[in-house]
C-alpha cells in the first residue's frame, strides 16, 4: 500500500490532484490506515497511470471519465473508446491547423518589421488591427488561452 505522497510521486501526480480526482470520482476513495491516512494499492496505481497518460495525451476529464467507464467493462466492443480517441484526435488536428496559421502570422510579422522605432513597428501595428492578418487564426471564444 502506498501514502498519497508515495503514490503521486510513483505516478508524477501531484497530491493536490489526487485529491481532487478522488472527489470527482475519477478514482476510488482511498482505503484508510489507522491512523486515518490515505492507503492507495496497485489497482489505484494502474488507475492513476491511465489517468495521468490520457491528460498528457489531452483527453478532458469527461473522456477520461467515459474512458474508464469503458475499461471496468472489458467485455464490451471497444468502438466507444475507438469513437472517444477520433474525437481528441480531430480535435488535435483542429488546434494544430490553428497552430500553424499562428505560427505563420507571426512569421510574416517578424519579417516584415523594419526593426526601427515603435511608431513604424509592424508587429505593433498587426496585433493593433486583425484585419492586417493574412488569415483568421482567432480562437473561438470559449478555448481563448488564460
Amino acid at each position: 500500500m502506498l501514502t498519497i505522497g508515495k503514490l503521486g510521486e510513483a505516478a508524477g501526480v501531484k497530491v493536490p490532484t489526487i485529491r481532487y480526482y478522488e472527489q470527482i470520482g475519477l478514482l476510488p476513495e482511498a482505503e484508510r490506515s489507522a491512523g486515518n491516512q490515505r492507503l492507495y494499492g496497485r489497482k489505484a496505481m494502474e488507475r492513476l497511470a491511465f489517468i495521468r497518460h490520457a491528460r498528457d495525451l489531452g483527453f478532458t476529464l469527461e473522456a477520461i471519465r467515459d474512458l474508464l467507464s469503458l475499461s471496468d467493462r472489458p467485455d464490451q466492443s471497444c468502438a466507444a473508446a475507438d469513437a472517444i480517441a477520433r474525437a481528441q484526435l480531430a480535435e488535435i488536428e483542429s488546434r494544430l491547423a490553428r497552430l500553424t496559421a499562428l505560427k505563420a502570422e507571426l512569421e510574416r510579422m517578424v519579417v516584415q518589421c523594419a526593426g526601427g522605432k515603435i511608431a513604424d513597428c509592424r508587429v505593433i501595428e498587426v496585433l493593433g488591427d486583425h484585419s492586417l492578418c493574412a488569415t483568421d487564426h482567432r480562437y473561438p471564444e470559449s478555448e481563448v488561452p488564460s
